[in-house]
């Protein structure tokens, strides 16, 4: 596993963070990406957001998008989605649509359909403020790990490459350390 932590100011465009658009450019290279939180990104070749006003392919719930594709039928999902209750709240309020369920299981549902339409082999770019990712428990494995401080009472942005593994020997039985018993 490889972990980087970099600065760089922040921004509501994720994407357009210098870090990450870096990141992104060595990672998201010829193979079918689908985005179920686009906005106005064009890096993936199915783009979805639930906001009619940007310039996505499809104006759908993220569930609803996701569930659009067949089965292991994608090379990746860039999956970048609100990051906390309130940021959903501020998503659906920004559009007029009623309060969307803010549970945890809105995270863990959209997370079972990105395990299930990605290929063994696949790529997950996931965002936000942790490095759950879809999760061992889901058949993936983290390979890479950019940590994005932007200073001063911020939230890093944190990005997660995790790989889908095959399903005959995945999920591995136990998470691998970076330390010793004793060390710490």
């Amino acid at each position: 596993m490889i972990i980087a932590r970099t600065w760089a100011m922040p921004n509501p465009l994720t994407f357009s963070i210098q870090p990450i658009k870096l990141f992104l450019a060595e990672e998201v290279k010829g193979i079918e990406w689908a985005d179920p939180f686009a906005r106005n990104t064009k890096i993936a070749k199915y783009t979805n957001d639930i906001n009619p006003d940007t310039n996505a392919q499809f104006n759908l719930e993220a569930l609803d998008f996701l569930k659009t594709f067949e089965d292991e039928s994608l090379d990746g999902v860039l999956f970048d989605p609100p990051y906390s209750p309130r940021q959903i709240k501020e998503v659906y309020d920004k559009i007029g649509i009623p309060l969307h369920d803010t549970k945890s299981s809105v995270w863990s549902n959209w997370k079972k359909e990105i395990a299930r339409i990605v290929k063994p082999g696949g790529k997950v770019i996931s965002f936000g403020w942790n490095t759950s990712g879809i999760g061992l428990t889901r058949g993936f494995k983290i390979e890479r790990i950019l940590l994005v401080c932007h200073g001063g009472n911020h939230n890093d942005t944190i990005v997660t490459l995790e790989i889908k593994g095959d399903k005959a020997n995945y999920p591995p039985t136990k998470q691998t350390t970076l330390y010793q018993e004793g060390d710490i």
